[in-house]
């Protein structure tokens, strides 16, 4: 039995949000969840690739938690509190793994070039575009297009813990020393 994949509703560059309305696709909110979309994404690709159970398991959880932050975003003001999830719990979740996985690895004294392993590289790449999420998610919440200030500050700590792992995967791939950010001529 085959099913279809889509809908032809959003053919006219609108789209439904959970709850009512619909909104153009290109505007903050579905730009903001689609980002968060692709940060899942990434994740997922450095979860396929990381060498550690630990980081494989982190990254799980984190990628459910931002399908749950995905449905806050994608839902109408009226209907944003019934897809509520992300909470002060969940950021102090976040912070805990933060602490556990820096207790395992040396933090550079300068900035890194992502690239030491493939799944560090991988991490780097998830980093950068949560960073953009929270960007968009602070416009948001700066417009009052959301109230969950709870939003911002898990993607915050996500950028952190992505980070940490990187780290992480990167020394269980030989590169306890991460490579500095300086000019080698």
């Amino acid at each position: 039995m085959s099913f279809q994949l889509y809908t032809r509703t959003g053919d006219d560059g609108y789209t439904s949000l959970l709850g009512e309305g619909r909104v153009a696709k290109y505007m903050p909110q579905p730009e903001a969840y689609g980002t968060v979309d692709e940060a899942n994404a990434a994740m997922g690709v450095a979860r396929a690739m990381a060498a550690s159970d630990l980081t494989r398991g982190i990254l799980l959880t984190a990628q459910r938690d931002l399908y749950r932050l995905m449905s806050e975003l994608a839902a109408s003001p009226q209907a944003a509190a019934r897809f509520r999830a992300i909470d002060a719990d969940r950021v102090r979740w976040i912070e805990e793994q933060i602490e556990a996985v820096t207790a395992l690895v040396n933090m550079p004294r300068e900035f890194i070039v992502p690239g030491d392993s493939a799944p560090g590289a991988y991490l780097d790449l998830a980093r950068t575009i949560v960073r953009r999420a929270e960007r968009l998610v602070t416009h948001l919440l700066h417009d009052g297009l959301i109230e969950n200030v709870e939003l911002g500050r898990y993607l915050n700590r996500l950028s952190s813990l992505l980070f940490a792992l990187e780290l992480h995967e990167n020394a269980l791939a030989g590169a306890a020393i991460p490579t500095l950010a300086k000019d080698v001529r």
